[in-house]
């Protein structure tokens, strides 16, 4: 049987999750509601749905799950009210602009027990299980993360209280990857280049310092003052390895030479997949993450984010 799908929020992000979903047998879009007037109803009409006028009447047609696709600020109500329907839900990443509405959503959901999947579609990169593989058994010294690139044109994401700013909101995809590649978190010192853009408050860049509990370091840098996207990924440096991953190459350097690769995986659509497939009773794909490791991911954004805004030093909540 097919799984009936209600979608919150029509922008970008939300109509590549409306274009993927419709293309699976499998699915059926029941719904699509969006805060901005004629927003759903042009992509429902592109996709083969309707729109919903509201929440509620949306979740009355009775989907199955609902995919919640909206911008940092506008997370925490609508997460509360499907875990009180006791809907399953997708989350596009960040899980919210700040720590306390994430710890929230993430408490209610754990006693619900409710599935849950969330936008971090860089680890269904089949590149990051070949790093994982390169790296197993070496110990760990230093990575090195960034994300460099431009402004992004929504008005609320110049303002940190909105967007979370470019380390919650952008580099979170590249602190995942540095947890699964390279361990846990334990404190961060950083600092920040004010804006220098009229209207954003988010820094014109970042730079931190990293102290991992395994004892290796790391430094983790972003700007948003570039022509164009200019670098975004991470290297990891273990014993005679380092590992170079990007969303769309992987280098591998041993004393053997180099090896690089590519992904032979669409992970846009691998994520989508891979939370059907759970709501269609089948287990979980490695690369799946739930809201409750999305947090962990969460909480690390934070602390980055709070260092390089104090300039001392944050330990990582756990």
């Amino acid at each position: 049987m097919g799984i009936r799908v209600g979608l919150v929020g029509a922008g970008g992000v939300g109509a590549r999750h409306a274009r993927v979903l419709s293309g699976f047998a499998d699915v059926e879009l029941a719904g699509i509601w969006d805060a901005a007037p004629g927003a759903a109803a042009a992509l429902a009409a592109e996709v083969g749905s309707t729109e919903a006028p509201d929440l509620d009447a949306l979740l009355g047609r009775g989907p199955d799950a609902v995919w919640v696709c909206v911008p940092p600020f506008a997370h925490g109500d609508l997460e509360l009210a499907l875990v009180r329907a006791g809907l399953p839900f997708f989350v596009e990443k960040p899980l919210a602009a700040d720590l306390p509405v994430a710890e929230r959503v993430a408490a209610a959901v754990a006693d619900a027990g409710l599935p849950t999947a969330t936008g971090y579609h860089w680890r269904h990169l089949d590149t990051v299980a070949r790093a994982r593989a390169a790296l197993a058994g070496r110990t760990v010294r230093l990575v090195d993360a960034r994300w460099w690139g431009t402004t992004p044109p929504p008005a609320w994401w110049s303002r940190a209280d909105r967007s979370g700013g470019q380390v919650v909101e952008q580099a979170t995809h590249v602190l995942d990857l540095l947890r699964v590649l390279a361990g846990e978190v334990a404190e961060v010192v950083g600092g920040a280049a004010p804006s220098t853009r009229e209207g954003r408050d988010v820094p014109d860049a970042t730079a931190a310092v990293l102290r991992l509990e395994s004892g290796a370091v790391g430094t983790v840098s972003t700007s948003c003052v570039l022509p164009a996207p200019t670098a975004a990924g991470l290297e990891v440096v273990a014993d005679g390895t380092s590992v170079h991953l990007t969303e769309t190459a992987l280098r591998v350097r041993t004393p053997g030479g180099d090896e690089e690769s590519t992904p032979a995986v669409e992970p846009r659509t691998a994520v989508d997949r891979a939370f059907v497939d759970v709501l269609s009773g089948r287990p979980a794909p490695p690369g799946l993450v739930d809201v409750a490791e999305a947090l962990a991911t969460h909480r690390l954004g934070w602390a980055v984010a709070e260092a390089t805004r104090t300039g001392t030093t944050v330990r990582v909540p756990r």
